[in-house]
């Protein structure tokens, strides 16, 4: 049982190394987009519809989103910010803004039909406002540089690119930002390679809805925001239909050009994540159970293991079993540790926190679990004040529930 157990603890260890290695390279990949010199303007530059929704943002940085979005050097431009039934003080900052520039037009959002959730209803309602050629989603929590919109809409129209998205600076404040943050993007470098996801031939896709540049002849032929009304991740299957529908797509790394600071405090990582993970597990109880058993096992547990095993040591309790974890479950910390600094040097994270790795990633399978739970009894969870997954009306769609 012993040989056992410290076979399957180097073979943990060294998926672990292989893991690291994996993460680190395409961290190396990712280059920052820029251009020097972007498409001069134009009479025949296209229009570009920017596309904001926003709920409850008041207490956030909605008016430096909306106002770094004015100020782009990038003339033909339409801003369109949607109030999405905000009950804070949203809509007077919206409409200070819009009082002092006529590009910005509000629209004070309705309650979605049957069948609609919140934020793609916002996005169909401004679409609908709009006249732009072009098409870009921004969320209310990012803040772009200048040149973002020209540099994005120069790019895509060099590469003959239909969909543009853009993955911005992550800003990490509080204790546990800066816990999560830097663990969340070591699994999305792994998960999510930038080769893979814009290779034509790969299937799996992901997106980032708070910076989507989109050809408005290739989201019309998918059927606009309709197409994903019932989406809990909305940029993600949009992003799968417009590549499957045959459309050029893209994902690019631009921290130089863009920012956001997503989450303020553990509720709301908390709650994204409780959001998120179900519905990018294709809505599968099956897979959910199987990612949070194998996270704990092979992910969370290895660090406390090496520190039990250091406490029976250091006071001579130590067993067979604990020297032969003792190593092997150090070196998983290790690496875990030497990859999280790398990344929180990107990130602009203090490098002690590398340190908070088991505690920072048992957050994905920790919130997968009472998330999962929840849905199972029919409580769902919350999102911007809004319940999902809750009821008939906002159960995972049927087509891609996976048992």
């Amino acid at each position: 049982m012993t040989m056992i157990l410290a076979g399957i603890a180097w073979i943990c260890a060294s998926g672990w190394l292989v893991f690291a290695a994996v993460s680190l390279y395409e961290l190396a990949r990712r280059k920052p987009l820029f251009l020097a010199a972007h498409a001069q303007q134009t009479t025949n530059a296209p229009l570009v519809s920017v596309l904001m929704p926003s709920r409850n943002e008041a207490g956030r940085i909605l008016a430096q989103s909306v106002q770094s979005v004015l100020a782009q050097d990038y003339e033909q431009l339409e801003v369109i910010v949607v109030n999405d039934r905000s009950n804070d003080g949203t809509e007077a900052i919206l409409r200070s803004i819009a009082a002092t520039d006529k590009r910005l037009s509000l629209i004070n959002g309705v309650e979605p039909p049957a069948g609609w959730l919140g934020k793609p209803y916002a996005l169909q309602q401004a679409l609908e406002s709009s006249r732009g050629q072009w098409v870009l989603t921004v969320d209310a929590d990012m803040v772009l540089e200048k040149d973002a919109v020209g540099v994005a809409l120069s790019q895509a129209l060099a590469a003959e690119y239909d969909v543009l998205t853009l993955t911005p600076f992550f800003e990490a404040r509080s204790f546990w930002e800066r816990v999560f943050t830097p663990a969340w993007l070591l699994i999305l470098f792994v998960s999510y390679p930038f080769e893979n996801l814009n290779n034509p031939k790969m299937k799996p896709n992901v997106a980032f809805g708070a910076f989507m540049l989109m050809r408005r002849e290739v989201l019309a032929r998918v059927g606009d925001f309709g197409a994903v009304r019932a989406d809990v991740l909305e940029d993600v299957k949009l992003a799968e239909l417009i590549k499957s529908s045959g459309a050029r797509f893209h994902i690019g790394h631009a921290p130089n050009l863009a920012r956001t600071r997503m989450h303020y405090n553990f509720r709301e990582i908390w709650n994204y994540l409780s959001r998120c993970m179900f519905a990018g597990l294709r809505y599968s109880f099956l897979s959910s159970a199987l990612y949070i058993l194998t996270g704990y096992a092979f992910v969370v547990a290895p660090p406390f293991i090496a520190a039990v095993c250091v406490l029976m040591f250091g006071t001579g309790w130590s067993t067979e079993w604990s020297s032969v974890l003792l190593v092997p479950s150090l070196t998983i910390w290790g690496i875990q540790v030497a990859a999280l600094i790398l990344i929180c040097k990107k990130c602009g994270v203090p490098w002690p926190y590398a340190f908070s790795t088991p505690l920072g990633l048992s957050l994905f399978y920790t919130a997968l679990l009472v998330s999962t739970i929840n849905i199972l009894r029919g409580k769902g969870v919350t999102w911007k004040d809004r319940s999902v997954y809750d009821s008939a009306a906002n159960e995972p769609p049927r087509g891609r529930e996976r048992f």
